[in-house]
């Protein structure tokens, strides 16, 4: 009993999930299965706490102080988080003349330029130009432009100048963060493009244990699953499902934090991001920080989630994610995980077998989508292209699309 499809996607990732979306769009048959029989995988939402406790392997229940464990919704691996609180750089009036030339700057139009060659021109010398120090350069670099090492420094400057142009409109457009955060936390996310998918004709299996990917001449024709075989012209899936076809490419350390309070000398907002510098703590990569609460319904009424990552460098993990933790003091309760990443070896240019990377140390979704435009470039042949999915939408929906 053989059904074809165009693509079967194996995960339901956020990663995954966007990709059957995008896929089903543009008028593919899509297949979307999974062994478990929840959202997120490796990035769920664990509710309620109790499960939380189980899955990290501590003893006893939670204390009656946490609230009822249905309140609670925790990301493993948090991603779309808000932040606030830009205005002590903002006051600077060097700082303030970078981001007017930044937020003018138009590479079609020299008069825009003051002299610079966007794809020329280092961004090392455009820091120089208006006389920035190494503190709101390490600011600018890696909590702006969102680049987890230096290297960009040395590049031509107009990528950057366009992630800090993203960076400030998305703040001017939501007013105090340039985030987006799901309500009930990250699982949430692949729901609403399982969704997408669904409209557009995709199909959803869950619960169905993978037997085999089927291969024939080098190239994937199937996924076996409970004696059925579903075939396909192409496969896309995570590394937990081929590790044979991936190689280890570091670790991290997350470590979940339960506070009764907000992060101190934050203003106790609800919700912020705080990235630490790799400079500023003599590290390679940096170290990231979340809060999310109770404000977001992932959390007990008064309570807050901290979660703080980074790329493993060391034989003692939990030492480097030290200067994040002391921010956090006192912590109710920790959770510390260390994952293993992995890449793909094969990028299915043969095989057509398409695999994400595994999630980094990063609690945005720059990383993400970067993978997500290359895993589509590799399976298409082309660049993403988000005005022909608008005009999909209105070949099927009509000009009311929304």
């Amino acid at each position: 009993n053989t059904i074809k499809y165009d693509l079967i996607v194996y995960c339901r990732e956020p990663e995954e999930c966007i990709l059957s979306g995008i896929m089903s769009v543009k008028g593919k048959k899509v297949l979307h299965m999974d062994r478990n029989s929840y959202y997120g995988a490796e990035s769920a939402s664990i509710t309620p706490l109790e499960d939380l406790y189980k899955r990290f392997n501590l003893p006893g229940k939670p204390p009656e102080s946490m609230g009822k464990g249905r309140d609670w919704n925790v990301d493993l691996i948090p991603k779309f988080l808000m932040a606030n609180g830009l205005m002590g750089l903002f006051e600077k009036r060097r700082f303030r003349k970078f981001l007017i030339f930044i937020a003018n700057f138009d590479e079609n139009d020299p008069k825009t330029m003051e002299g610079v060659d966007p794809q020329k021109t280092t961004m090392r010398a455009i820091f120089q130009k208006f006389s920035l120090g190494q503190e709101v350069i390490d600011f600018t670099g890696h909590s702006l432009a969102l680049y987890r090492t230096d290297e960009y420094l040395d590049l031509p400057c107009i990528d950057t100048i366009n992630r800090i142009k993203l960076y400030s409109e998305s703040l001017a457009r939501y007013g105090k963060s340039p985030y987006l955060y799901p309500l009930y936390g990250l699982g949430e996310l692949p729901q609403g493009f399982a969704r997408l998918s669904a409209i557009y004709g995709g199909t959803y299996m869950l619960n169905k244990p993978i037997e085999e990917i089927v291969v024939e001449n080098g190239k994937v024709v199937g996924v076996k699953s409970e004696g059925e075989i579903a075939r396909c012209k192409q496969l896309i899936c995570d590394p937990s499902y081929l590790m044979d076809r991936t190689k280890k490419v570091g670790q991290v350390i997350r470590v979940i934090c339960i506070l009764s309070h907000p992060i101190g000398n934050t203003g106790d907002i609800n919700s912020c991001q705080i990235i630490i510098p790799q400079n500023q703590v003599n590290r390679k990569h940096d170290i990231y920080v979340c809060m999310i609460s109770f404000a977001h319904n992932v959390a007990a009424q008064g309570k807050y989630i901290a979660i703080v990552s980074t790329t493993v460098e060391t034989s003692d993990p939990e030492k480097e994610i030290k200067p994040a933790l002391d921010l956090l003091e006192p912590i109710e309760q920790k959770f510390v995980s260390i994952s293993d990443q992995y890449a793909p070896t094969d990028m299915g240019t043969d095989s057509q077998i398409f695999i994400s990377r595994s999630y980094d140390a990063t609690t945005h979704f720059e990383t993400t989508c970067d993978d997500i435009k290359d895993i589509y470039r590799r399976m298409t042949g082309s660049d993403f292209d988000f005005a022909e999915m608008e005009r999909k939408k209105q070949d099927i929906f009509g000009d009311a699309a929304e």
